[in-house]
C-alpha cells in the first residue's frame, strides 16, 4: 500500500470523526450523517487496501 493512499484514507477517516463531532456539539443531523460516512469510508478503503496487499506475490 503505498504511503500516500494510506495517509489519504486516514485523514478522510479523521476528517469524518471531527465532522461527526461537530454535528453532535451543534446538534446537526446532517454533519453527524456525512462524518459518519467519511469514517465508514476512509476506514473500508484502508481495509480494502490491506487486502490487496496480503494477496500481492
Amino acid at each position: 500500500m503505498s504511503v500516500g493512499r494510506t495517509i489519504k484514507h486516514k485523514t478522510q477517516a479523521f476528517k469524518g470523526r471531527v465532522t461527526e463531532r461537530i454535528g453532535r456539539t451543534t446538534r446537526t443531523r446532517r454533519l453527524r450523517r456525512e462524518g459518519k460516512t467519511d469514517q465508514v469510508s476512509g476506514n473500508l478503503k484502508q481495509s480494502g487496501d490491506k487486502a490487496k496487499d496480503a494477496f500481492k506475490p
